[in-house]
Order: structure tokens, then sequence, then C-alpha cells
């Protein structure tokens, strides 16, 4: 199997992402014609649309059941036990914003708070282990927190993520920074998803003409070079060009 067609995910590394928008359709536009992605609905749960690149799943868009809530794109780290793993958070420090919940046979998941409230999701897979296909263009490629305080970001993370991210087999796809590296200092600490893409300057220009804005046109990191983007309803993604 290709190291981008991953079926199992060690705990504490990123498996899932999804957004939770207010016009699916609109968001299916958008983001088919971005990334090439196409969409299915068969064996998702009521309102989510399965996002494939190749037939194989790498997102989901789900409409958002109360307008108050933010427009956003989460990411879901891999856990056998996501029960277990809600535990540690809580003594960590965080905390529980929707308690671990079975979702259609296709897995337990969970949305949970750092100490700082930057969100994430925990997905316990059962039908669904998470990405199909990842680490390529249209594709997910890494999960960047950007945090007010990195030391207290890395001793939550160290402790509940631990052997993702120090372990000996390491490959967390997932790294820690302060807000303003690249935020303005209002900004509340966030998880930030990085899509692949081949070309960023086509992929900025795409965004644009499809109703979406550019937040941050290029910054260099040490995994590659990067855009910060909002949809043309308000979710913010990044662009990831190596």
């Amino acid at each position: 199997m290709a190291e981008n067609r991953a079926s199992a995910y060690p705990e504490g590394v990123p498996c899932w992402v999804d957004a939770q928008l207010a016009d699916v359709g609109a968001g299916r536009r958008f983001y088919g014609e971005l990334f090439g992605w196409t969409f299915d609905e068969e064996g998702a749960p009521e309102g989510y649309v399965w996002a494939l690149l190749d037939g194989e799943r790498v997102a989901a868009l789900s409409p958002k059941s109360d307008g108050r809530m933010p427009t956003v794109w989460t990411v879901y780290f891999a856990t056998p036990d996501v029960r277990a793993l809600a535990r540690r958070i809580r003594v960590r420090g965080g905390q529980l914003v929707v308690p671990p919940v079975a979702v259609d046979g296709l897995g337990t998941a969970a949305l949970a708070v750092d100490p700082e409230g930057a969100v994430f999701g925990l997905w316990e897979p059962a039908g669904h282990p998470g990405f199909g296909r990842r680490h390529e263009p249209g594709a997910f490629a890494w999960a960047q927190l950007y945090a007010r305080d990195t030391d207290t970001a890395n001793a939550f993370y160290g402790d509940v993520f631990h052997e993702a991210l120090f372990g000996p087999d390491a490959r967390p796809d997932f790294g820690r920074a302060p807000v303003t590296d690249v935020f303005p200092t209002e900004m509340p600490p966030h998880f930030l998803v990085h899509f692949r893409v081949a070309d960023r300057a086509g992929a900025l220009g795409a965004v644009q003409r499809l109703g979406g804005r550019v937040q941050v046109p290029h910054f260099e990191t040490s995994y590659g070079t990067v855009a910060v983007v909002v949809d043309n309803q308000g979710a913010s993604f990044a662009l990831l060009e190596r």
C-alpha cells in the first residue's frame, strides 16, 4: 500500500478533516474546482458529504446545525480509545466540547479544546479509518497549531500525544507555532488545516476567482511554502507547496 493511502493511523496523528459550512452545495462547487474533488453521500451521516480525490476519501463537508456556529475546518486526531484519550485531555487541562458519540457505524467522534481554547477533534475508527489519500496535491498535508504560549502547547500535546510527537516512529503531520508568527495578536489560538498544492500561485488565483480571499499570501516554513486563504463562506485553510 502506498504511503499516501495509509489505512490506519497511530494515536495522535491527524487522520481526518471536515468543514462545517452554511451552504454545502456552495462548498462542493468551491472545493471541487479548487482541488479537483468529486463528492459522494453514500454511507455518510445525514447531511455529510465525502470529498473524494481519485475516488478515495480525503475530507468531508458538513452543514452547520446552528447558524451561530463558526464556519471552520476541523482536524481529527486518531485514537484507538476515544474515552481514554478524553480522560487524559481533561487531566492535562483541556476540556471536552462534545463528548464521545458513535457515528453511524463509522467510528466514535469527540471535540476537545486545549488549555488555550484551540478546538480539535478525536476519532476512534470503525467503518471509516480516515484519509484514503494524503501528502499529495488536493489532499491533507499538515495541521499547524497557532498558540499564544507554545510552551503550554508543547507540554499539553507532548503529554497527550507523546508517541506521535516524540516516539521512535514519530511522523505527526502536526506542528506548533506562536500565533504572532503569522496572524495579528488578537487572533485566538487555533488549528490551521493545510492542503497540498502543486502550484501555489495558480491555487491562490483560483481561490479568488471562486469567491474566496487570500489572508496571508506567502511565507516559508520548515515543512514547505504556505499561504493562508479563506473560502467563499469564511472557512480558513492553508495551501502548502513543497
